[in-house]
């Protein structure tokens, strides 16, 4: 005999907080989310988004809103192509540790082993040794010019940040990252810098192939990232960049800089379409949302075509020591990623664990292992996507239990 419909919706309610779910009241998370989206939108903080929330590897939220191009209003939709900039970076960490599964690369191995030119010395002209190790966790001295003013080193150099497109190549670029003195002894701080650049270089001599070539082999192509690479031929697909601006985001050109830290970010959003800039490493590919969080899953499983359960824990395990990093107290980073340390020091409702980054392009994503729960949320909108009050407000919804 079928209960009466009421009856079910009460059992409904009682299964929606037994414990051990992630959210107490899962039939809300999509208002919340759909509120902060249509806030987002509706103070012209954001163009257009792309967000997925997964629970237990079902996808509880979904949803594509705003213009992937506002002018000629096209909207945005779930397969749109985003500029992953940063979020390249732990698709190449990955990539490194497969090799350093398959034997083909240690942890401990000299950069100079794989790349025997490039040798940037300390200020007073020492050459220390920076191992693979401190590339991946960002601990290797180097930087980015986009934390000098305009007349830094790293400018005068012409060092690309692999967002810009200058024409040059991957080993003209190594060749003026090592002219440039070492911000610090390799291993004694913490600096986010161009290190998954070199990394990537390192990744090609030890993979036996091109830098596409090797992540696609034992990455993109094992986990069905179809539409993850290096640059995109489906300019109708991809997202067209904004910068913040009033009263409205500012439709990005060509060199488009904005501001940022003691200098800003030089944009080149041709770049994504042109075949001939080099791979970058930490900021040069393009990739869906769809296929971001096959990725993160897999990190978060430890199960799939990639790596093994104990090495991809390793991304989400904090590397760096007591080593200080731009996210403060209670933080640490693993290999490829930020990681809570402690939730009460790092002012996060994040569970310790929880492994998270972005992307200066607009975007956000963190993966929390002991609620099961993985989130990337891609906007076309820099910065507010990615450290602006968009990312802060998504990750608040995705934990008001009861609200």
């Amino acid at each position: 005999m079928s209960l009466p419909s009421r009856h079910l919706l009460l059992l409904a309610r009682m299964l929606l907080v037994l414990p051990g779910l992630a959210f107490a009241q899962p039939a809300a998370l999509p208002e919340r989310l759909d509120r902060v989206i249509d806030q987002a939108l509706a103070e012209k903080r954001i163009v257009g988004a792309v967000v997925l929330v997964m629970q237990d590897g079902k996808l509880v939220y979904h949803r594509a809103a705003g213009f992937a191009d506002r002018e000629s209003q096209r909207p945005m939709k779930e397969d749109t192509v985003f500029r992953l900039a940063s979020m390249s970076k732990p698709i190449v960490s990955v990539a490194a540790l497969k090799l350093v599964e398959q034997g083909k690369l240690r942890l401990d191995d000299p950069v100079s082993k794989w790349l025997p030119s490039f040798r940037p010395k300390l200020a007073d002209g020492r050459e220390p040794v920076i191992t693979v190790r401190q590339l991946l966790t960002h601990t290797a001295g180097l930087s980015y010019g986009i934390f000098e003013p305009e007349d830094g080193p790293y400018h005068r150099a012409q060092v690309s940040d692999g967002i810009d497109d200058t024409g040059v190549s991957l080993e003209e670029n190594l060749r003026r990252i090592a002219s440039v003195p070492l911000s610090y002894e390799p291993g004694k701080q913490w600096g986010y810098s161009v290190a998954i650049d070199v990394l990537g270089a390192v990744v090609a001599k030890a993979g036996g192939a091109t830098l596409p070539r090797v992540v696609e082999q034992l990455v993109t192509a094992p986990l069905g990232m179809k539409d993850t690479a290096f640059f995109t031929k489906d300019a109708a697909r991809l997202a067209t960049p904004y910068a913040d601006g009033k009263p409205e985001p500012v439709r990005m050109g060509e060199q488009h800089t904005v501001a940022f830290g003691a200098g800003g970010v030089h944009f080149s959003p041709a770049r994504a379409l042109n075949p001939q800039a080099f791979p970058s490493g930490g900021a040069g590919m393009v990739g869906t949302a769809s296929d971001f969080v096959k990725f993160l899953e897999t990190l978060r499983t430890g199960s799939g075509p990639v790596l093994k359960a104990k090495t991809a824990a390793l991304v989400g395990t904090n590397q760096t020591g007591t080593l200080s990093t731009m996210r403060g107290p209670g933080w640490g980073f693993g290999f490829g990623a930020a990681v809570v340390l402690d939730s009460a020091q790092g002012r996060t409702p994040q569970s310790a664990g929880t492994f998270e980054w972005g992307g200066a392009y607009g975007h956000s994503w963190f993966v929390d292992p002991q609620k099961r729960v993985t989130v990337v949320a891609l906007t076309n909108t820099a910065f507010e996507g990615m450290s602006g009050a968009f990312p802060t407000a998504i990750r608040d919804a995705i934990y008001a239990e009861g609200k």
